[in-house]
């Protein structure tokens, strides 16, 4: 199916936001419109690092896809900040819907990978009336010790300036920033107690939560624990070996989970 691109910026608080838009060419049999799926990226991703995944997430589904750099990341506008430890809560609540107007979006179905899971959750919990459906993948549902075993062990890796120089082919010189984000964030001992819980049982839409068996960043009680909080009707995809990129090393499987999901939805 062909699959056309938009890109523009939208202006927030703090700044631009680069937004790229899959549409489609073609809609569903019936006609009715659908609910766009909004992407949120993990903690040293952005709009790029997507690669072709928006593209056959929007062919499969027959619905625009849209995602964006937040703040700090990608084209976004730089920070200098540090980020609060509500961040996950913030993004869902505060941004999402200036972004979402500006687009002239109403109702939407959230999804996000890694810590854009958490986002993604915060973001159905904050808006109930607009948000139909939730999807998360390789979400962190709370602080575990693997989480900060793989957060430790990458932030040395990262240590080699061949390694941040990765990071800056998609941030440019806002690299530093977007790795201290991440590492300083997850390492604090202040953030230890974090956990998606609260928000998770303010979610009573439909809800995929897709999860590898050997994602390198948080075991199975990651989804086992957020299917518990959810409160609306839920079902979880392991992905078999698929690591923390489970829509990456096993595209087909994550697809059709999320079209079985949005099928019955508008």
């Amino acid at each position: 199916m062909t699959v056309a691109t938009e890109s523009r910026f939208v202006d927030v608080a703090g700044g631009q936001l680069f937004v790229q838009s899959w549409l489609p060419a073609v809609l569903h049999a019936d006609h009715t419109p659908r609910a766009p799926i909004v992407l949120f990226h993990d903690s040293l991703g952005c709009v790029a690092l997507w690669r072709e995944f928006p593209a056959l997430l929007a062919a499969t589904t027959s619905r625009r896809v849209i995602a964006y750099d937040r703040l700090g990341f990608g084209r976004s506008s730089a920070r200098h900040d540090v980020l609060a430890h509500s961040f996950v809560e913030d993004e869902g609540r505060t941004v999402v819907p200036r972004l979402l107007d500006a687009l002239g979006v109403e109702t939407f179905v959230v999804m996000g990978h890694s810590v854009g899971g958490g986002m993604a959750v915060a973001a159905a919990a904050a808006h109930t009336a607009r948000c139909t459906a939730l999807i998360t993948m390789a979400a962190q549902s709370f602080v575990e010790d693997r989480t900060i075993a793989g957060v430790r062990e990458a932030r040395a890796s990262f240590a080699a300036p061949e390694q941040l120089a990765r990071i800056a082919r998609h941030h440019g010189d806002k690299a530093e920033w977007v790795l201290h984000a991440w590492v300083d964030t997850w390492l604090h001992p202040d953030f230890a107690s974090w956990s998606l819980d609260a928000l998770a049982e303010q979610v009573h839409c439909p809800a995929l939560v897709v999860h590898s068996d050997n994602d390198e960043y948080g075991s199975l009680a990651h989804p086992m624990r957020l299917l518990r909080h959810l409160r609306g009707p839920s079902r979880q995809l392991t992905v078999p070996g698929g690591g923390h990129l489970p829509h990456r090393t096993e595209p087909a499987a994550v697809l059709n989970a999320v079209q079985d999901l949005l099928a019955p939805l508008t």
